[in-house]
């Protein structure tokens, strides 16, 4: 809630209001992980988790695992599934492998959400979808806990603390291991809130603290952008980043040594190449749509750093008509471009009339690596990137749907998609042409000059950090 709500707010005790969830869907949830580790103990059915890559998904899985391991789930039972390159849970080919399983429980995990058919085949299969993405459709069949509607938008590592941290035998883990929950859950917060993120308003701060005070922030931004680092690359290989999260301590991650384990030394390895890989693409210089709201930046890169580009971007550059930053690569997937938008720092800096200031600060600086950043300051000010993209593509008959589910999908405020090349070629077309607002004063905008006669920005990335 902001500072600046109304008394009546104010006097509302911030316990009795519905975050990080509704209740209902809070209560529901506890359920069934409760259901799940019972049948496993009773019947051994087994469980599959499904998490994203990053390491706000990978987070929260832990999380949940640890839980269900708490109530008594045998681990042996518990199996992860990590979808391939460039695809996604809802695809036919992942859904044969979801089905290969046999598992009579399915959990995924901040994997973005939309409609269709349930998750896995099979009658009797319980699925559950844990998520913070904005959506209003979501798989059949399903329960749904999501965070999307209920601000401050929880990430999926708070949500997922949230709903496990009181549940029978979680006490006792954490005995165990110390801090154990709590730092997945700001290691997760840290990666899709950036490296200044703080624990305001309803976020379960007074958890947070002794954790943060053991290992000190830096070593846990540290490890966000270790366990980044594989999902990266072109070898894309998440299980190296699960399995340090799993087996290793923020120090052991973070201070990688030649007793340290396979996939430690394997964290290190990926962000190298990576840091590689980024020098290689950062001076490509952005290009600026017709009406000056969309900066385009193009790479041609195997390796995921398309949202890295668009991130550091976003924070950089400075426009009075800028909205958001947009790097497409043509080299991630075989005729396909994979995009990423953020909001542009400038932008969401804009004073509103209406909205009243956040009490959150994030921010990620332009060194950083944790490239999943969505700016809650502006959630409710009139950048949506979802909403936006989808309105440019309206302007061509046919390019929304012929793009796919895979258009627009993730935050309002980091939002991208994967499409046909052709696709994403047109929708840029589309930008290029739009006509410039009107000044200030009512009068018509200068008009633009065309396309091919278009001057890029002669600031490049790689100079903007030479600068940091």
């Amino acid at each position: 809630m902001s500072e600046d709500s109304s008394s009546d707010s104010d006097s509302v005790d911030k316990h009795s209001q519905e975050w990080p969830a509704s209740f209902d869907s809070l209560r529901s949830a506890k359920g069934f992980l409760q259901d799940c580790a019972r049948s496993s103990k009773e019947q051994q059915t087994k469980t599959l988790l499904l998490p994203d890559k990053d390491a706000d998904g990978l987070s929260a899985s832990q999380i949940i695992y640890h839980a269900l391991v708490a109530l008594g789930h045998p681990p042996s039972l518990i199996s992860v599934h990590f979808v391939t390159k460039g695809s996604n849970i809802h695809t036919a080919n992942e859904r044969t492998k979801i089905n290969e399983h046999n598992a009579q429980f399915v959990i995924a995990v901040d994997q973005g959400s939309r409609g269709g058919p349930p998750l896995a085949d099979g009658q009797n299969i319980r699925t559950m979808v844990i998520d913070h993405h904005w959506s209003e459709q979501f798989p059949k069949d399903a329960l749904v806990l999501s965070a999307a509607k209920y601000p401050p938008v929880a990430t999926s590592s708070a949500l997922a603390y949230m709903l496990c941290k009181d549940l029978p035998g979680v006490g006792i883990l954490k005995a165990k291991r110390e801090y154990l929950l709590e730092r997945l859950c700001i290691i997760g917060t840290i990666g899709d809130l950036g490296s200044t993120s703080q624990f305001e308003d309803l976020w379960p701060r007074e958890d947070m603290k002794a954790c943060v005070k053991k290992f000190k922030k830096k070593t846990l931004h540290d490890v966000v952008s270790l366990i980044n680092a594989p999902r990266r690359t072109s070898k894309y290989d998440v299980d190296s980043a699960w399995n340090a999260l799993m087996n290793s301590t923020p120090e052991e991650i973070v201070k990688a040594s030649q007793t340290s384990s396979s996939e430690v030394k394997r964290l290190h390895e990926a962000r190298a190449e990576i840091k590689v890989e980024i020098a290689k693409v950062s001076r490509s210089p952005p290009l600026f749509s017709g009406d000056g709201h969309v900066a385009l930046v193009r790479v041609t890169s195997g390796a995921q750093v398309h949202p890295v580009i668009a991130t550091r971007w976003a924070n950089s550059l400075k426009s009075s008509k800028l909205r958001f930053v947009m790097c497409a690569n043509d080299g991630y997937l075989p005729g396909m471009s994979n995009f990423s938008c953020r909001v542009a720092k400038c932008a969401s800096q804009k004073p509103q009339a209406t909205a009243p200031k956040s009490p959150r600060k994030t921010k990620l600086d332009i060194k950083d690596t944790a490239d999943d950043t969505f700016n809650e300051d502006n959630q409710d000010d009139e950048v949506n990137i979802i909403e936006s993209l989808i309105k440019y593509a309206a302007r061509d008959p046919g390019l929304r749907e012929a793009m796919g589910e895979d258009f627009a999908r993730g935050h309002k405020q980091a939002s991208g998609g994967i499409v046909q090349t052709e696709y994403f070629e047109r929708l840029w077309k589309v930008m290029l042409e739009s006509e410039p607002p009107p000044d200030a004063d009512g009068s018509p905008a200068r008009k633009r000059r065309k396309a091919d006669e278009t001057t890029p920005q002669k600031n490049t990335l790689d100079s903007w950090i030479k600068r940091a």
